[in-house]
């Protein structure tokens, strides 16, 4: 059974600081591109970041580029997402993402960000 479990969401004021972690399990984690894609209360899924199958090769948004970090540890079947220097804007539902051939979605986890 394919799973995607976001975890590390929460509150913080803008400026601060987050770290999301996506565990994954029932695929072949090092053969999937994974994506992080987001939210935002009343819009549209937003492409967040990419890391390609075996971490070589990392892609973000220019709206979070500079200030978020995509990583990824096949030895765990994790894909992480660091981010830094938080803006209100950034508040969402982030959702883990796989894809090759198909496309698995984790549950999501939210991010507010407000003083």
């Amino acid at each position: 059974q394919v799973q995607l479990v976001e975890s590390g969401g929460g509150l913080v004021q803008p400026g601060g600081s987050l770290r999301l972690s996506c565990a994954a399990s029932g695929f072949t984690f090092s053969s999937y591109w994974m994506y992080w894609v987001r939210q935002a209360p009343g819009k549209g899924l937003e492409w967040v970041s990419a890391i390609r199958f075996g971490g070589d090769r990392t892609y973000y948004a220019d709206s979070v580029k500079g200030r978020f970090t995509i990583s990824s540890d096949n030895a765990k079947n994790t894909v992480s997402l660091e981010m830094n220097s938080l803006k209100p804007e950034d508040t969402a539902v982030y959702y883990c993402n796989a894809h090759n051939v198909r496309s698995y979605w984790g549950q999501g986890t939210q991010v507010t960000v407000s003083s």
